[in-house]
């Protein structure tokens, strides 16, 4: 599944999934620019991934402000040429019982998680209209599928990215390009492992009887990109373990 001369834009690709989906894509032929509000993260990206021979440059940046948003765009265009493929990656997660949310909790939570992959895909897909030819994936979660106790926040602002690939999807189906969902589940990334996640009790009861990795979901956003998933749009692709079967 070449993506030669191809360029994609992956938000939060300093570190875990994010990571592995711009080496992934860097991998298959793409130009990858990494986005990410920690800049010495995106730099250790680009680096791996200039390491093995391909382009790439990182965009420091909140994923969730506009005027920033706007900005990387511009750099990336000015560095590497017209943006075909985006994926929404960057989030932010909370562990917090609903009575206890406040409203800078749930703010925040909208802002990253909602508000950040609408900025992005506003700044980038005039691109790909340009193009005739586009591809974007919006991570999302498990959790937007089965609810999750103490994060009604954060699954709510999950399933709100559902809805919006399904909307995008509708409208720019036409157009050439696809806009399809990965709701992870069950991760092994710096995130998890910083969370009140019990890992080793999850992983018993997960029925593959361990966690994914952040290679599952990059494989799966790999073929998402790929003219191969030319007709594939509107879709939720679980990369679960099935932990969640529908």
């Amino acid at each position: 599944m070449s993506l030669s001369g191809k360029v994609a834009v992956v938000t939060g690709g300093g570190s875990g999934i994010g990571r592995a989906i711009c080496v992934r894509l860097a991998r298959d032929g793409a130009a990858v620019s990494i986005w990410d509000l920690n800049g010495e993260a995106a730099s250790e990206t680009a680096g791996m991934i200039e390491d093995a021979g391909s382009r790439a440059i990182c965009c420091v940046g909140d994923a969730s402000a506009a005027e920033q948003i706007a900005s990387n765009a511009e750099t990336t265009r000015d560095a590497l040429g017209c943006i075909q493929i985006l994926v929404n990656n960057a989030g932010i997660s909370d562990f917090c019982r609903f009575q206890d949310i406040t409203a800078e909790n749930l703010s925040r939570i909208l802002d990253v998680n909602v508000k950040g992959p609408f900025y992005c895909t506003q700044a980038i897909i005039p691109d790909m209209l340009e193009a005739g030819w586009g591809r974007i994936v919006n991570i999302s979660s498990s959790s937007a599928q089965t609810g999750s106790i103490a994060m009604t926040h954060y699954s709510a602002s999950k399933g709100a990215i559902i809805t919006f690939t399904k909307s995008l999807a509708k409208e720019f189906a036409g157009a050439g390009i696809t806009v399809n969902n990965i709701p992870p589940g069950f991760i092994d990334t710096p995130m998890l492992r910083a969370s009140p996640v019990d890992v080793d009790m999850q992983s018993e009861n997960s029925p593959m009887g361990r966690p994914g990795r952040p290679d599952d979901i990059a494989a799966a956003c790999a073929y998402l990109v790929s003219d191969d998933a030319g007709y594939v749009t509107g879709q939720t692709i679980g990369v679960n373990g099935g932990r969640v079967i529908l």
